[in-house]
């Protein structure tokens, strides 16, 4: 089994940083792919920045200039730079990859628990 543990939310005021980290651990043969999705009170859950195993990344329009989307693979971890933060960015931040736990088995998705983050003034 795979587990993807999300840190790093928290209450911030507009303009403010914050960094989400996600590690993932257990069995695990090579992560495909790497994202942050987020869901506010009411809304769909949205996709924020993902990352692919060759470095390619992906952004949410509202989010490009802002967010920053990193991977340090030998910690399979997958990081998500937030700056200048607006009201709107507060949402629960999910974290999501990709995994294939062993050459002979096809990669199945796995999500984290979320951690809020929270903007206001």
């Amino acid at each position: 089994q795979v587990q993807l543990v999300e840190s790093g939310g928290g209450l911030v005021q507009p303009g403010e940083s914050l960094r989400l980290s996600c590690a993932a651990s257990g069995k695990i043969f090579r992560i495909t792919f790497m994202a942050w999705f987020r869901q506010a009170p009411g809304k769909p859950r949205e996709l924020v920045a993902s990352i692919t195993n060759g470095g390619t990344t992906n952004y949410l329009d509202s989010v490009k200039g802002r967010f920053t989307i990193s991977r340090e693979y030998a910690k399979n971890t997958v990081y998500l730079q937030m700056n200048s933060l607006i009201d709107e960015d507060t949402a629960v931040y999910y974290c999501n990859a990709d995994v294939v736990t062993d050459w002979s088995t096809p990669q199945q998705n796995y999500w984290g628990q979320g951690t809020q983050v929270t903007v206001s003034s």
